[in-house]
C-alpha cells in the first residue's frame, strides 16, 4: 500500500527488499508442518507457533539477509503469505506506520 493506503502493484514487491513485516506475525503451526523443533514453542492456549524472539521477529530469520533460515521447511501459513497480495500490503502498511 502507497502512503495513502491504496494498494499497490504487486509486481513492485519483492522479498530482496523487503523488511519482512510478516516475519514478525504469530504463526500458528498445523499438522504436517515439518519446522525443525528449535524453531517451534507452544503459546498460551498450548497451540504450536513458530519461535519468536524477545523483539518479535521469527527466529528463522536471518537478520542479515532478511530471508527465512528454513524456508524449504517453512510452515503452510507462511507458503501461503503471497508476497506483494493484500495481506502482504496491509502488513508493510502496519509495520511502516508503527516505525
Amino acid at each position: 500500500m502507497d502512503r495513502r493506503g491504496r494498494l499497490i502493484n504487486a509486481s513492485s514487491i519483492t522479498c530482496d527488499k523487503c523488511s519482512a513485516c510478516c516475519c514478525q506475525l504469530e504463526v500458528m503451526l498445523m499438522d504436517g508442518d515439518d519446522v525443525p523443533r528449535r524453531f517451534v514453542t507452544q503459546d498460551d492456549w498450548g497451540g504450536w507457533v513458530m519461535r519468536r524472539l524477545d523483539d518479535g521477529w521469527c527466529a528463522a530469520l536471518d537478520r542479515d539477509t532478511m530471508r527465512c533460515t528454513i524456508y524449504s521447511r517453512r510452515p503452510d501459513n507462511c507458503r501461503v503469505f503471497q508476497m506483494g497480495d493484500s495481506d502482504c500490503q496491509r502488513e508493510r502498511q502496519l509495520f511502516y506506520a508503527s516505525a
